[in-house]
């Protein structure tokens, strides 16, 4: 089997993986759309901006360790390099939070280890925000006050200061996202 064949295989059986962990997750915003949604737009975004497979692959499973702790059976790290092997598994470590630290804390880390990421980390995590801030601008979560919004996109913008240089395309399509959700959010302010 020619690298590319394979290479599609093993997206297509992420996609499948991240579709059967998130199948009754949905977004916090005010559409509720199904949460592979989410995971979906971050693997296209990476693959039209030429990230290697790998963050590709992670893309769709970056958030299955997270969001399903309280499931009845959470996706672990293990299964994801049993299925997907070690390099996509340690891409995911790398863009996943330990969500028994505090909020607070957690999103200070994301800001204090971007800049120390993989090359496939960070554009990974450039890609999950540049999603993020589109959704905030677009249906906010439900409770979300305008203060909250905005605090939002100056976090995701530090966070992404620390992950410039991995991919230009994506530095330049962050930068876009972000100057549209901040000039949106002015307009509703």
């Amino acid at each position: 089997m020619d690298p590319q064949t394979n290479d599609l295989a093993t997206t297509l059986r992420a996609a499948v993986f991240a579709a059967r962990v998130h199948a009754t997750h949905r977004r916090k915003g005010a559409a509720q759309e199904p949460y592979v949604n989410h995971v979906l737009e971050v693997a296209e975004i990476l693959a039209a901006h030429a990230a290697p497979p790998a963050a590709v692959i992670a893309a769709l499973l970056h958030d299955t360790v997270e969001d399903s702790d309280q499931d009845p059976e959470p996706c672990t790290l293990q299964h994801i390099e049993a299925a997907f092997g070690p390099e996509v598994a340690g891409i995911v470590a790398e863009v996943s939070d330990d969500k028994s630290l505090p909020k607070e804390v957690r999103k200070g880390l994301q800001v204090r280890h971007a800049p120390t990421r993989s090359d496939a980390a960070k554009q990974l995590k450039l890609a999950d925000k540049i999603s993020n801030l589109r959704a905030i601008a677009a249906s906010p979560p439900k409770g979300w006050d305008h203060a909250r919004r905005l605090e939002y996109v100056g976090w995701a913008g530090r966070v992404a200061a620390g992950l410039r240089g991995a991919n230009p395309a994506l530095d330049a399509l962050f930068e876009q996202t972000y100057r549209e959700a901040v000039q949106r959010l002015a307009a509703e302010g």
